[in-house]
């Protein structure tokens, strides 16, 4: 008995792998079916890919045969006569731009103003001074300028007094062009009023703003009897806060010739160092305090010595710096 059974078994397993293998037959050899199983993992050859020494291989289907796009379905067919979609409508071209309606979209409004051409103005009384010296005394020193960004007048003015007595007193008028970025050309006249009888001389200078922001003056002066004199004139402002400004100067003069009638001899003649500490109430108005030294040279020294003058003093001032 147990071996009749295992022989139905095994007749009914090989009717089972015989109508699989008459169904895979059937289904290959049927032209245009489609074949819903996937490779067979059984034969090898499946699991490879492609062959790649075949170059046909490699290539995409030929679109230039559209039959082996085809679907071996046929497709259904629909009556599209009642569906039939209107023509496009093309707009209109946009008429053309006349020459009213530019000029209305485009308005001659004008050039701005060129600042250049501007006339301007600069007033500053850097010194409005009070010094203690034996009678009191007073000193100044004013510039300015009036004109544009490349000409201006330049004026300076500068004095000292003694109780009530002028002892000295300088102008200068002057024209400035701006040569540099930060350096004017100035050339004019300046009359001397003080010391001793008045006389005037040619000027011609470089003033300006050189690095790390100093600030400096130098002018030549040409007078009479071929007299000359050189000054330059430097100045510092270092900001301790906003408002509190400390402003170191320093001033140098030389003369060609000695002149004896107004107190100067040949060489290296004066120069002044002050230091002055100011508190800008407003950026325009600035009182301050500071000190004075200043000191005579070779011959000027000797000839203040003979009028009874100290060659070097110091003095304690206190005064306004203005501009506008």
């Amino acid at each position: 008995m147990r071996a009749l059974a295992w022989r139905m078994v095994l007749a009914i397993a090989l009717s089972f792998v015989a109508a699989g293998l008459a169904a895979e037959a059937e289904a290959s050899g049927t032209s245009g079916a489609v074949n819903l199983r996937g490779p067979d993992l059984r034969d090898p050859r499946a699991l490879r890919g492609p062959d790649r020494r075949d170059p046909r291989a490699l290539r995409g289907p030929d679109f230039r045969d559209l039959r082996g796009s085809q679907s071996p379905v046929p497709a259904q067919q629909h009556d599209h006569a009642g569906h039939e979609q209107p023509a496009a409508q093309t707009p209109d071209a946009a008429p053309p731009v006349t020459d009213a309606e530019r000029e209305a979209a485009f308005p001659d409004v004008g050039g701005h103003p060129a600042h250049d051409r501007s006339i301007n103005y600069f007033v500053l009384f850097d010194q409005l001074e009070w010094q203690n010296r034996r009678d009191g005394s007073a000193s100044w020193d004013t510039k300015g300028w009036v004109g544009g960004d490349v000409n201006r007048f330049w004026f300076r003015t500068e004095g000292d007094t003694e109780g009530d007595q002028l002892l000295a007193a300088h102008t200068h008028a002057l024209y400035g062009r701006a040569i540099a970025r930060w350096w004017d050309l100035v050339v004019g006249i300046r009359q001397d009023v003080r010391p001793g009888d008045p006389q005037t001389w040619a000027a011609i200078g470089l003033q300006g703003i050189a690095p790390y922001w100093f600030e400096l003056q130098t002018t030549a002066y040409f007078g009479a009897s071929g007299r000359t004199h050189f000054r330059v004139e430097g100045e510092y402002e270092l900001l301790v806060t906003n408002r509190l400004v400390l402003q170191p100067l320093i001033e140098l003069e030389v003369y060609g010739k000695a002149d004896p009638e107004h107190g100067m001899g040949a060489g290296l003649s004066t120069a002044d160092a002050g230091l002055r500490l100011r508190y800008e109430i407003r950026r325009e108005v600035a009182p301050y305090v500071g000190f004075v030294w200043s000191r005579k040279f070779f011959g000027t020294a000797d000839l203040a010595e003979a009028a009874g003058e100290e060659p070097a003093t110091g003095r304690v001032t206190a005064g306004v710096r203005i501009w506008y």
